[in-house]
């Protein structure tokens, strides 16, 4: 009986860890063939389930690609959206904690070669262009703004435009994901993004500075 209820208990926690494991392999076959190119037949290959049981947690491979945006990006953004909400410091110290949030997203994550998919899939694929916007891009820019207006609002920061400054918050951070998912294979020696990074956080702070 008790080996009955193992074996149970070792099936219910393997089905509860298979969205997981499928997620992990569509992201390994639109990394390695592209969005377009991708088959859902390789990617239940890869996670070592069949077609159908893919289909019993994602209806397309549309659905795939956007709940590996929702689960990493976009909950990342929200995570950040929540922390801005109750910080009670300084603006630049919001700041700073935000874009290294991104940047050690954009150095570490496997999932940081997904903005490199949509850009490159978004002449065939416009409906994954319009929901990468909706779910990352614009969030993010409304973040990046809002913290950027608090500044300006307590006098902290300069009187800038804020949609402004909050794209030239992400430019650098968006480099440091297509450096490492495009040239990083064929530097001699790894660049320094982390270095890279903190530098643009360094200067940006210093030219935002009331």
């Amino acid at each position: 009986m008790q080996g009955n209820q193992g074996i149970e208990t070792r099936w219910r926690r393997r089905k509860n860890a298979r969205p997981q494991e499928i997620l992990d392999a569509a992201l390994a076959e639109f990394a390695a063939r592209g969005f377009a190119a991708a088959r859902m037949d390789d990617i239940a290959a890869r996670a070592g389930v069949t077609k159908g049981t893919v289909y019993l947690y994602f209806q397309s491979k549309e659905d795939l690609f956007k709940s590996l945006v929702r689960e990493s990006i976009g909950a990342a953004i929200e995570a950040r959206m929540a922390d801005a909400r109750s910080f009670e410091g300084r603006s630049s110290e919001l700041l700073r904690l935000v874009l290294r949030a991104i940047g050690t997203f954009a150095r570490t994550s496997d999932r940081a070669v997904l903005p490199k998919i949509v850009m490159a899939e978004a002449g065939n694929f416009p409906e994954l262009l319009r929901f990468y916007r909706a779910e990352v891009v614009d969030k993010g820019l409304s973040l990046l703004s809002s913290i950027v207006t608090r500044g300006v609002a307590r006098g902290e920061f300069r009187r800038l435009e804020p949609q402004h400054v909050a794209r030239l918050c992400i430019a650098p951070l968006l480099f440091a994901v297509f450096w490492r998912s495009s040239f990083a294979a064929q530097d001699a020696v790894p660049y320094d993004l982390e270095g890279f990074i903190e530098t643009h956080i360094d200067v940006l702070l210093k030219g935002l500075a009331a």
